[in-house]
């Protein structure tokens, strides 16, 4: 079988994926936003399995979005592949997904990292979590993301920008849980305590936390991962130097967010793509998830890697993650109004 791999897409590009055809079962056509050598590895064992082809196109979630919504029904897109749960739950109520049903996924994921209308199901999590400084805080100083905002933080905070899916669905967690007026409250804070203008990506933080631009950062875990499986030696100098906290243990739960797939609305090889979501929860693969990019696996009979298991068991938030979905926009809008760039 004949394997594609696209890089960044443009939009304007007509697109023509090798051996589409309708009336072949054999052929899976992905957009994702994952850029991960581990899902390419997934694919390619996929395919040696089953015979199924599988076509990658990569771009920003956004972008995959109005790509599919121009396209229509001539989309050569069978799934929809994000890292975030918000941008499945937009593409859904943009009618570019549609509902499927598999007993093997069902048995696979746990019902609440599956959407309830059945529109999307998780691949993978990630915490968002409190990586602090192993020389300059005790973990026994940190509690919740709320206390992040009290004067003893002030010019300690790092995190990246408010453009972050990750940063607006961790808002929006807040806005589900505590309502809109104490999510603003808890952002303001956020911002009065940063220790500078937000900038970089999760590991940026917690380079900065190490330099001594701050003290903590708010990232997911699997970055930590990264640090500490770098080629980079600095890098791995970084991860060793940071803590891994779980922070509203007492409270609501840490917060997580999802890698996660749906069918899209006009998939023109359902059975393939489906086979390819049965295969991606499975053991086999979760594990592969979990072991090579750090990610914690959905399918509750594999257990997460050993360095995921280092980091401590945790309580997660409980909430219908589609409300990271529902509130994405009400949480861009508190950014804004209260100024975190």
């Amino acid at each position: 079988m004949k394997k594609f791999v696209f890089a960044i897409f443009v939009l304007v590009a007509s697109i023509g994926l090798a051996g589409c055809s309708q009336d072949t079962g054999d052929i899976v056509n992905i957009y994702t936003d994952r850029h991960y050598d581990t899902d390419q590895v997934l694919y390619d064992k996929f395919t040696e399995e089953t015979g199924i082809t599988v076509n990658v196109l990569k771009a920003g979630s956004d972008e995959l979005l109005e790509k599919l919504e121009n396209e229509g029904k001539d989309t050569q897109a069978d799934l929809l592949i994000t890292s975030d749960v918000g941008r499945l739950y937009r593409a859904g109520t943009r009618g570019l997904t549609q509902p499927f049903v598999s007993a093997v996924v069902e048995e696979n994921v746990p019902k609440h990292l599956r959407a309830t209308d059945n529109m999307w199901t998780a691949l993978t999590v990630r915490a968002r979590i409190i990586a602090y400084s192993l020389e300059r805080v005790q973990p026994q100083e940190l509690s919740t993301y709320e206390a992040l905002t009290d004067p003893e933080w002030e010019g300690r905070v790092l995190v990246r920008s408010s453009g972050n899916i990750y940063n607006q669905s961790l808002l929006a967690s807040f806005i589900a849980l505590n309502g809109e007026e104490a999510s603003k409250t808890w952002a303001q804070g956020i911002v009065k305590n940063m220790a500078r203008s937000p900038e970089g990506n999760d590991r940026d933080q917690m380079k900065a936390v190490v330099a001594g631009d701050g003290d903590v950062a708010i990232v997911n875990t699997y970055y930590v991962g990264k640090l500490l499986n770098s080629s980079d030696k600095y890098e791995v100098e970084v991860g060793e130097k940071i803590g891994v906290f779980f922070p509203n243990q007492e409270t609501n739960g840490t917060h997580i967010n999802i890698s996660g797939a749906a069918l899209t609305q006009h998939a023109k090889h359902k059975e393939a793509a489906i086979a390819l979501l049965e295969f991606l929860t499975g053991e086999k693969a979760q594990s592969d998830y979990a072991n090579a990019n750090y990610e914690y696996p959905v399918n509750p009979s594999v257990e997460p890697s050993e360095l995921l298991q280092s980091f401590g068991d945790f309580d997660i938030q409980e909430i219908d993650l589609s409300l990271l979905g529902e509130y994405n926009e009400e949480a861009v809008k508190i950014f804004n109004e209260i100024g975190w760039k």
